[in-house]
């Protein structure tokens, strides 16, 4: 489930190509992941899945986040090469950083979906030293992810950041949220319609 590029995962590779706070931001998602994922298995899950209105808000909230997302992807891979080139980036402070991996993070609803909702559904079946190990290989899966992926983008970010390599991940990115999007959309027209 982690493993789509959303926008969270964007965001990491984003910084790990720039080499701005790459780790710093890795470590925000992670830590995130350990309070979410802990909450859902341990009883969030269930509480959240047991308000329906709920949890077709947070969906219909991730359907615009993850659209508006892809939005932006579109755009930046209609921008013409030469201002790949030519324009500069700006540098970040570590506190944008920061704010940016929260705000991908915490007000992308698709996250508490995957992290609450799901993991907390599928982990939420076990005895209480069963969640522990099912927290705990989770815990660990998503720690592999954002460092590994943080530490690869800025490996290879003299090859990312190339103009035309820039745009075919744009363009993937892209896809892979509207993809998600659709895929939430279908969800929940399927709850609303057997409710």
């Amino acid at each position: 489930m982690i493993i789509p590029i959303g926008a969270q995962n964007a965001y990491v590779i984003n910084q790990g190509i720039s080499r701005e706070h790459h780790m710093t931001t890795a470590s925000i998602c992670f830590l995130c992941d350990i309070i979410l994922i802990s909450s859902g298995i341990f009883g969030g899950g269930a509480l959240l899945a047991s308000y329906p209105v709920l949890l077709n808000t947070i969906t219909l909230a991730g359907i615009a986040f993850l659209t508006m997302y892809a939005w932006q992807f579109i755009q930046n891979a209609r921008q013409p090469a030469e201002n790949d080139v030519s324009t500069p980036t700006m540098s970040r402070g570590r506190r944008a950083v920061i704010i940016g991996a929260l705000a991908v993070t915490l007000l992308n609803p698709h996250v508490y979906l995957d992290t609450v909702v799901v993991l907390g559904a599928i982990g939420g079946q076990f005895a209480f030293d069963e969640r522990v190990a099912f927290t705990v290989g989770a815990l660990l899966g998503s720690c592999l992810w954002f460092y590994g992926l943080s530490a690869g983008a800025a490996r290879l970010s003299p090859w990312l950041s190339t103009p035309s390599i820039r745009r075919l991940l744009d363009i993937l990115m892209a896809s892979m949220m509207l993809f998600v999007a659709i895929k939430l959309a279908l969800g929940l027209y399927t709850r609303l319609v057997a409710g």
